[in-house]
């Protein structure tokens, strides 16, 4: 079949593959039961006052994940084109640049991702090759500081980790991600479940519960507790993404919207307080004192993973297969949620007339040269972590603002509670959500940005250093910006048109 090029030509529309409705679910689950709830959740919910974080996460799930995720799934069934193609199908030429900058944000969460892998990865090797016993932290923390210095290492272990998404995205959408996800799902649960009974079993364990689950008052009332829980919301269940608009292009018909999104929004919950129920009651156990489980629960992105838990491995019978599948969990954790990252970006270079396994390569080969930069140290990974993050609240704002253009009601009427839809989600709810968002967004990003002033007084807008100050924020926001406004007619041109028509879209 050929297809208008936008442009008076024509190219040839490639075959499009199709999840079945458990490979759905079990690829978009992949990437809601990543390291954003294995690694991320645990030190995020402990650096937020346990309990309270937990409310304010669980708000944020219903209020922000769920509506977006919904009008995301809606957008892809709709179009059955990639971001840069739905954003221009859907609201117009003038929003494809919106489309980039979602898959932009994708792409630059994708190439310091996988950084991370590798240093799974690592451990996991490690705890097989090299595993001590009776390691202090002094010794742990040195291990670390050994790896992360020497970039040719982590540089190594990062290839690994790509070559290996690469390999299964490249076989295709059933064949490769689909089938992979049938097994690693069941599997990751599994293996939470298992390591939590054990955790929560250990004496000492009940400081750990009753920290996780106690709501403090101080930590409710604060505003970066909400802005981490939303922060957290959109990167645990990927909502945001832009991921669920490519895998939507991939589901028939009448795959049911509402039911869906419920089931993802649920089972990230799950997972996440799966790994918070196996990090923080083994932390407080396993700990000399309670001071020695305060101070590793206050770890920053890196220390509560890599120096501390390993650490509590060395000093406990079977240690060196307990850190094993924990390390190794977190690999399969991240390789799941690799491969949605990967396929935002195949899908848009697929809709521009590149055969898929090309489109695979090229986006896997870019995503490892320019992870490369946050792999040469944790300052450079640390920034992306900070700015993409926030970014993620960006590109729901975009998707809101989206939705707001094509109108909301006939988002939620035609496309979300659609026959067959199961479950139905009520107008107040889901149309509030939905044109609240971008002011919430701008709120929160707009709050958290200026919170750079206290920290770096003398440099919070100094684009140059790296560092979490608003300067670096803006300059790559704005540099991605800048491009998708000036190959905005570019992607118009090239890429294919989707289903939506004109009429429709004016409608």
């Amino acid at each position: 079949m050929h297809v208008e090029d936008g442009n008076g030509g024509y190219f040839m529309e490639q075959k499009q593959e199709k999840f079945s409705t458990i490979g759905y679910i079990a690829a978009a689950l992949g990437m809601c039961i990543g390291t954003g709830n294995v690694w991320r959740f645990p030190r995020i919910c402990a650096a937020n006052g346990g309990g309270a974080f937990i409310l304010a996460w669980t708000i944020a799930m219903l209020v922000f994940a769920v509506p977006l995720l919904s009008t995301e799934m809606a957008i892809g069934k709709k179009v059955r084109l990639g971001c840069i193609g739905s954003f221009r199908d859907f609201g117009g030429k003038r929003y494809t640049w919106m489309g980039f900058f979602v898959a932009a944000v994708c792409f630059f969460l994708m190439s310091y991702y996988c950084v991370l892998q590798g240093y799974c990865i690592k451990y996991a090797v490690k705890s097989v090759a090299s595993f001590e016993t009776n390691l202090t932290t002094d010794t742990t923390a040195a291990i670390w500081t050994s790896f992360t210095d020497s970039p040719a290492q982590v540089i190594f272990f990062h290839a690994i980790g790509f070559a290996l998404a690469c390999f299964i995205v490249y076989q295709g959408i059933a064949g490769g991600i689909e089938k992979f996800c049938k097994v690693a799902i069941p599997a990751l649960f599994a293996i939470l479940v298992g390591l939590s009974i054990y955790a929560v079993t250990l004496k000492g364990a009940d400081q750990g519960l009753q920290y996780l689950f106690t709501i403090k008052k101080e930590y409710i009332l604060s505003p970066n507790t909400w802005i981490q829980a939303f922060i957290q919301a959109a990167w645990s269940t990927g909502a945001g993404w832009g991921f669920i608009i490519t895998y939507s292009n991939y589901v028939g018909e009448d795959e049911d919207v509402p039911t869906s999104c419920l089931i993802m929004g649920l089972g990230d919950n799950l997972g996440a307080i799966l790994s918070g129920l196996v990090v923080i009651p083994a932390i407080c156990a396993l700990s000399a004192t309670p001071e020695a489980a305060t101070e590793a629960l206050s770890q920053g992105n890196f220390g509560l993973t890599f120096i501390y838990i390993y650490q509590l491995f060395t000093t406990i019978p079977g240690g060196r297969f307990i850190s094993f599948i924990f390390f190794g969990l977190l690999a399969i954790a991240a390789i799941t949620s690799l491969f949605s990252m990967i396929e935002v970006g195949v899908k848009c270079v697929v809709d521009m007339g590149v055969a898929r396994k090309k489109a695979v390569v090229a986006v896997c080969f870019a995503g490892f040269v320019v992870g490369c930069f946050s792999a040469w140290s944790l300052n450079n990974i640390d920034n992306q972590d900070w700015v993409w993050g926030l970014g993620l609240l960006i590109s729901g704002a975009f998707i809101a603002i989206l939705a707001i253009k094509y109108g909301v009601e006939k988002i939620r009427t035609e496309e979300v509670n659609a026959k067959g839809a199961e479950i139905h989600l009520p107008k107040w709810y889901f149309n509030t959500c939905m044109c609240i968002m971008p002011v919430l967004v701008v709120v929160m990003v707009g709050y958290w940005l200026l919170q750079t002033r206290e920290w770096f007084p003398d440099t919070w807008l100094n684009p140059f250093i790296i560092q979490d100050n608003t300067g670096t924020v803006l300059l790559q926001f704005g540099a991605v910006i800048v491009v998708g406004l000036a190959l905005g007619k570019f992607f118009n041109r090239k890429t294919a048109k989707g289903r939506i028509t004109k009429e429709e879209n004016c409608r």
